[in-house]
Parts: structure tokens; sequence; C-alpha cells
């Protein structure tokens, strides 16, 4: 049964991803966007503004658009608020980072368990760099302790969890820049249609319903987020400021190139894309993170080294694969290096986590900690020979 009221959709996180992206295309599909946010200043902000700015920006020119129409509920204090609002919603997104989704899926369990199954299954997407986010968030969903098992026999009257996989980058924004957010014009956002058996998908602009994401969701994070961490990783060991001035010298270029070819190598013959379209694609790729509008700090890009370094991630993820199937994959290993070296960076507390480790493990028990290897595979000793060869640079200085 559909509901006769206007289109309402609860999105959690309001960063810069949720405002400028995920809501911005639930606003532009006439949908009333209820943010999820545990940031009190953030609330307040969009409580008290009533509308915000998206400014795209390209080699092509600037465009804005302004995003009218949304509320914001501290999901910490006032979480009988936010569970109302899930009962009733049509659409349920996130964009928070993958390590944050188990703490967003208690409440949201209780939203659904609220829900009545005469209406239309709430569509729960998450938005996250990550592969199968919403599967992972439907897990923990599901889980004993987050929903009881009685109501599981007719879950899917509920909820239709939908994986995603999201493109665009969003630099750090301008310090006075408020509510507003600046990012780039090219985005692609695709979303698994398969889950919606029974029911439409829901009409939300700028979404691209495939069949299989798998290809998608590779193809963007082995290119995007491997090109993007490539470039920040290397432009960090040699003291460049910004992704664009890392990649104004030709030798990281060239590294970024090379990892690029190798995932290129994995990606047409494990999906059976087209090898100049993929070419074309990893060229579009580098001009789009070379892009001097939008400047990025090496230390932004590279935040968060552990899990970057982690097994299903934009280094080892293609590099085991690769590995396995007998083919090279050193200039990724040269990245995850790199990645390695990332330590005691201000403001970046997994960088001083992964220093401790990297003080205090054995190579082995470092990669099969971080990176999530075992000895029987292929790419286990390679790494374990970089990890032996950074302590060992870290012990000289």
């Amino acid at each position: 049964m559909e509901r006769n009221t206007p289109k309402k959709a609860v999105h959690f996180g309001a960063g810069n991803i949720g405002r400028g992206f995920v809501a911005c295309f639930l606003h532009e599909s006439g949908y009333e966007v209820i943010f999820a946010e545990v940031n009190d200043a953030t609330v307040s902000k969009l409580n008290t503004h009533k509308s915000y700015k998206v400014i795209e920006v390209g080699a092509e020119g600037t465009t804005e658009k302004t995003i009218t129409n949304y509320r914001a509920i501290n999901s910490r204090s006032n979480e009988a608020a936010l569970v109302e609002e899930i009962a009733t919603a049509d659409v349920v997104t996130c964009s928070v980072g993958p390590n944050i989704l188990k703490f967003l899926a208690p409440v949201i369990a209780k939203g659904l368990a609220a829900r009545s199954t005469d209406l239309t299954p709430a569509a729960v997407i998450a938005c996250e760099n990550a592969i199968g986010a919403t599967d992972t968030l439907a897990e923990f969903i599901k889980s004993p302790e987050n929903t009881n098992p009685a109501l599981l026999e007719d879950y899917d009257k509920r909820a239709t969890f939908a994986n995603s996989a999201i493109d665009r980058i969003v630099p750090a924004q301008d310090p006075d820049a408020g509510l507003d957010v600046k990012l780039e014009k090219f985005y692609e956002w695709v979303v698994e249609k398969t889950p919606f058996k029974e029911w439409a998908v829901p009409d939300i602009k700028g979404i691209k319903w495939v069949d299989n994401l798998q290809p998608f969701i590779e193809r963007k994070l082995y290119t995007v987020n491997t090109g993007h961490a490539t470039a920040a990783y290397y432009g960090y060991t040699r003291r460049k400021s910004t992704v664009y001035d890392a990649l104004q010298d030709k030798d990281i270029r060239d590294e970024v190139k090379n990892a690029l070819k190798e995932t290129a190598d994995l990606i047409t013959e494990k999906h059976g894309i087209d090898e100049e379209e993929q070419k074309q694609y990893v060229d579009k790729i580098v001009r789009r993170i070379s892009n001097p509008h939008l400047e990025d700090a090496v230390e932004r890009v590279g935040r968060a080294p552990l899990r970057k370094l982690s097994r299903k991630e934009r280094f080892i993820g293609p590099a085991a694969e690769l590995a396995e199937n007998g083919k090279d994959c050193s200039a990724l290993l040269d990245a995850a290096e790199m990645a390695f070296r990332f330590q005691n960076v201000e403001g970046d507390d997994e960088s001083f986590e992964l220093a401790k480790i990297m003080e205090e493990k054995k190579p082995e028990e470092v990669v099969q900690e971080v990176c999530g290897l075992q000895p029987n595979e292929k790419l286990y000793p390679q790494v374990v020979d970089i990890v032996k060869r950074v302590q060992a640079d870290s012990n000289e200085e």
C-alpha cells in the first residue's frame, strides 16, 4: 500500500557526501530529507538554515543547486523521534563510513520493527566506499541483538536492502563554507535492482539501476579509490601538499598509471569489460583526480590507512587476486608500501594506530592483522617483505 503523503527519506550522516551528493539527489527527486546526525552543531545549523548550496565544479565551469525541504534529528539524543521517521520513510540511506554501520543498526532496526507491513517496504541503501556495505548493514540490523527473530519471517515486507556503488570526489571544504558543499560535476550512483522483485525501484533521479553490481563496485573501488590513494600516499612520502601537486610529478603520475594498469588487467578479464572501454575509464579517472578545482590535501585523502590496507580494499583486494592468477601486481604492492609508511599523521588516528602495530608486532602478524592475508595466499610473503622493509627503515630513523 502506498502512502498518500509526500515522499520521505531518512539519511544518516550530514557530512559533505550526505549533504552534497545523496541528499541533493533525494531532494531533486521530490523527497523530504531527514538527516540523522550525531553532531549537535550540524543538527542545529541544518534546522536553523532552511537551505544550502551544492556547488559543482569542473573544467567547463561551475553550477549551483539550492537544497531545501530537509530537517535534522540528533540520532544519539532523540532516538524516539528518529524511530518514528524511519517507521514511515520510503528510503533510508547512509554515508557515515563502513566502520560506523554497526552503530546505525539498532535505531534502524527499531524503526523497521515499528513499521506497518501494509506499507511499501523501505528501501535501505548504504552509500559507502565498501563492497557489499548494505549487506553488512542488513546483517547488523537483523542480528538477534537488534531484531526479534520472529520478525524476520516477513521482513521483506518491512525493508528491501540494496547494495550500491557511489563515485564522486568531494574535497576538503573551505573553513567558512557553512552547510554549502563543493564537489566535482562527475558522479555515478549505481544500485542493484534485483532485491526489488515485488516492488518498483524507488524513484530517485541519478541512480543507475543494474542487475549485477559487482563489476561497477570493483571497477570504481579498484580504479578511482586505488588511483586517488596511490597519488596521496606517494605524494605524502615525497612531501607534496595536495593530490593535484602530486600528480604534476611525472614519477608519481607514472606510479598511479602503473597501479591502474594492473587493476585494469584484473577488471577486464574478471568482468568481461572491454579493454579500450576500461582504458578510457582509467584516463578519465586520472583527469578527475588531477582536477585543479578540487585540490585536496594528501593527508586527508590518505587518512584511515588501516582500512585502506585491509583485505577487500583498494590495494590488497586486487593484488591478491592478481597474485593468485600469476599476474603482475608489483605497482599495487609499491603503492601499499607507501600506505604502510603513512604513520603518525596529525589528525588521523588510524595512522598512529598503524605506527603502533608496526612497532610492536612481527611482520607476519602485521600482514595477517592489517591486511587479512593468510600464509597460504601467494601475496602473503610479498607483503611480509614490504612490512620488514618499512620496519627496518623506521628502526634506522
